[in-house]
């Protein structure tokens, strides 16, 4: 499990009970989430965007207000608002998405997109040049990390290993740190996801039909039950 460990803890909880107890589970996040411990003044604010679970939670720390509309990207970061107590609506599953719902339902601005430090879609820039005038602030940051020495064992060696990649960036990570020799499959989001891990030797790759949690534990799941086959065990009903 490549998430930060909270993250990956709840996916893993998800599964299915009768696969839990035939596989071994090893955590080795790939990132670690750094909240920014600054003051979030939203006064001359109309609206945010939230385009991660870890924005809504950083922001959360930082403010008490929650009177403000919040537009998210995703099921899980619209879930994660709601239970901080924002007014959240899920406008999109990815930044296009979301770009092309807030230019369609054109809320009142300025908005506030708050985000991590490394974030793809531009979407402040894209909205203001667009007439909906929007300004960005970075309120976590986000390290690499190297693979736990679990998971460099688990990648040395013959059994198969199947891995969940749910951002671009662990993705690159794990492409250029992994060097499996054992087989591999690999679970990635969504087509941005999958791109740095297409040369990645002795894989079998998959993307998930949805950029959620739901179709990533389903993915998930049918690659362990294969995973399982080839080990020769039999399939958990």
């Amino acid at each position: 499990m490549t998430r930060p460990l909270a993250s990956s803890e709840r996916f893993v909880a998800s599964l299915s009970p009768d696969i839990l107890n035939k596989v071994t589970v090893v955590h080795s996040p790939l990132l670690e989430i750094e909240y920014l411990q600054d003051d979030l003044d939203l006064r001359k604010v109309r609206g945010l965007i939230f385009t991660s679970a870890h924005g809504v939670a950083a922001a959360s720390q930082m403010t008490e207000s929650r009177d403000l509309p919040c537009f998210c990207v995703g099921r899980a970061t619209t879930d994660a608002a709601r239970r901080e107590g924002w007014k959240a609506t899920m406008a999109g599953e990815n930044a296009e998405t979301l770009i092309a719902f807030l230019l369609a339902a054109r809320p009142a601005t300025p908005l506030l997109h708050l985000r991590g430090d490394h974030a793809r879609g531009e979407v402040a820039e894209t909205l203001s040049r667009s007439g909906m005038p929007t300004t960005e602030r970075v309120i976590y940051a986000q390290h690499l990390l190297p693979l736990s020495d679990p998971a460099q064992a688990a990648l040395a060696g013959t059994s198969p290993v199947v891995a969940s990649l749910f951002s671009p960036r662990t993705a690159r990570q794990f492409a250029d740190i992994a060097a499996p020799k054992a087989p591999v499959w690999l679970v990635a989001l969504s087509r941005a996801v999958r791109e740095p891990l297409e040369n990645v030797k002795n894989i079998r790759l998959v993307t998930a039909e949805r950029p959620d949690a739901e179709a990533m534990r389903n993915a998930m799941e049918t690659l362990i039950r294969e995973a399982m086959r080839v080990e020769g065990l039999s399939e958990p009903h």
